[in-house]
This record gives structure tokens, C-alpha cells and sequence, in this order.
């Protein structure tokens, strides 16, 4: 079992509790971030502090942490724990409130850290299926707590035989995943959707490692140009870069993995092979 740090103490996971007067537990209000290691390195670990003071400010939560606190803390409960590679989860709770909505002056902060669980080969290998959903995020740029949407569209998905379920808005635009952001591929140019999305961090880190070998547009794409694109993949902390072959009932190209994917798979994977042993 693994170490988390709750609140200021490092607990055994099975003893890690929050009060049941939480403003995460009473109404859901709170951020979190996922990362996770490699070569025993976490991912990234400014951007995704960041990103997580973001989503702080964009709800009107308090952060008291400052990044070199956050830094330290990640650093501290990785050492508590003893894993070849490590999934690393923050969580700012709303904390108490004394008529349960309104947020106090004492937030929470969980670190969580748990082994990185390897995903079927046979989506890297043959590609998955992914859905299409009417939805968009409530606060775009702000990663939340609130995933009953994205959970409610992710039973749809498994009933369909697919893996990940994509937004789309009322412009018929295709946004990200609920967990991953949306790469399509047309006439050899990369493109990700740039509009009400969540930047993923892996998102961004690819863009910048595909930019000496591919043309890299960040431009809104429709629903029937993810249906007529040539090739589409989609990017997450913990899928990495996974083609899609099928979109609802449609097949993408020729139903395999396309040579640009095969390509951009291979080049995340020498940048990841090689994280942090410089």
C-alpha cells in the first residue's frame, strides 16, 4: 500500500480520510492534477503546479502553497513510497465551511502517489474507438472535481466498445477527451483543437517535440474533419500518445494506425526514454 500526504502528515493510504465537512465532499469544490514519472522524474512537475495554482485562481479557491512548497511536498511523498514509476495525484480541497457552501480560509492539499498501471497493448498497436459527446467543459481552463459529466459520457463510451469519449460543442466543434486532448492529422500536418479546451501538459509537450519534423497547427476542427482527417490520436499523462481508427460508426482512413501517428509515438517515446537522465 501506498504513502499519501494529507493535510500536512504522511498516512497509510488505507487511513487517509478527509472530513466528511470538506467542501470537496459536500459540493465537489476543489482542483486536482495528475502526473506521473519517468525514469523515476515527475513529468513536468512545474507545468503541472502551475496549471493546478490555475485552476485554483480560475475557481476562487485559495492556494496557499507556493510552487517551491508543492515541489517539495511531491518530492517528499515520492520518497515515502517505493515504485519503479509513480502516478502522482494532487488534490486542493475547498476545506470547511460553516454553512457548507461558502469556502473558508483553510484549504487542503493530498498528494497521492500510487505505481503506474501499463494500458493494453493492443490499443497502441492496432488503435482504439472513441465517441463523440455534446459537452464542453463548465470552466475550460480550470481542472476540477467535477467530472459527473465526463463520467456519465465514459458509461456511454464503454456500452459503445470504445475507450474515450470527445467533446463537442454547439458549433459542431470537436474539443478533447475527458481525460485526453483530440490530434488529427491531414495531408501529413498535425492539428489540435485550440478552442475552450484544457492544455494538456503532455499536449504541449508534443506539439514542441513534433515542431522540427511536422507541420503543427492549433486551429478549431469539426466534427467531420476528425471524421474525414487521415490519421487521429489522442494524448494523456497516463495513455501517452493512443491512435484512433473509429470515431461513433465511422471508420478513420483504413482503420490502422496511420504512418504519422507510428511517427509521433516514436519520437515521445525517445523523449520520455530519455526524461531526466540528462
Amino acid at each position: 500500500m501506498g504513502i499519501f500526504y494529507i493535510d500536512g502528515t504522511f498516512v497509510d493510504e488505507n487511513e487517509a480520510v478527509l472530513p466528511v465537512t470538506d467542501l470537496a465532499i459536500l459540493r465537489g469544490y476543489a482542483v486536482f492534477d495528475f502526473l506521473r514519472t519517468y525514469n523515476g522524474h515527475p513529468f513536468h512537475l512545474e507545468a503541472h503546479l502551475q496549471r493546478l495554482r490555475n485552476s485554483a485562481a480560475l475557481i476562487g479557491l485559495r492556494c496557499p502553497w507556493s510552487l517551491e512548497e508543492l515541489s517539495d511536498i511531491v518530492g517528499k511523498t515520492l520518497v515515502q513510497n517505493d515504485y519503479p514509476e509513480s502516478n502522482i495525484r494532487l488534490l486542493i480541497t475547498g476545506g470547511d465551511s460553516e454553512d457548507s457552501i461558502s469556502p473558508g480560509q483553510s484549504p487542503r492539499l493530498l498528494v497521492m502517489v500510487r505505481p503506474v498501471m501499463a494500458h493494453p497493448d493492443i490499443w497502441y498497436e492496432e488503435g482504439i474507438k472513441i465517441i463523440t459527446a455534446r459537452l464542453n467543459r463548465y470552466i475550460h481552463g480550470a481542472k476540477s472535481t467535477d467530472y459527473i459529466r465526463a463520467i456519465v459520457t465514459l458509461k456511454d463510451a464503454e456500452a459503445a466498445g470504445a475507450i474515450e469519449s470527445v467533446y463537442v460543442n454547439k458549433d459542431d466543434h470537436v474539443l478533447e477527451g475527458t481525460t485526453s486532448n483530440l490530434f488529427i492529422v491531414r495531408d501529413h500536418t498535425v492539428i489540435s483543437p485550440s478552442e475552450d479546451i484544457l492544455p494538456g501538459i503532455t499536449r504541449d509537450v508534443l506539439i514542441d517535440i513534433l515542431k522540427p519534423d511536422f507541420p503543427v497547427e492549433l486551429q478549431p476542427v469539426t466534427r467531420q474533419e476528425l471524421l474525414d482527417s487521415d490519421e487521429a490520436f489522442i494524448t494523456s499523462s497516463t495513455k501517452e500518445v493512443v491512435p484512433v481508427v473509429q470515431v461513433d460508426d465511422q471508420n478513420i482512413a483504413d482503420r490502422l494506425p496511420g504512418p504519422v501517428t507510428r511517427k509521433v509515438m516514436e519520437l515521445f517515446k525517445n523523449y520520455i526514454d530519455n526524461y531526466g537522465t540528462a
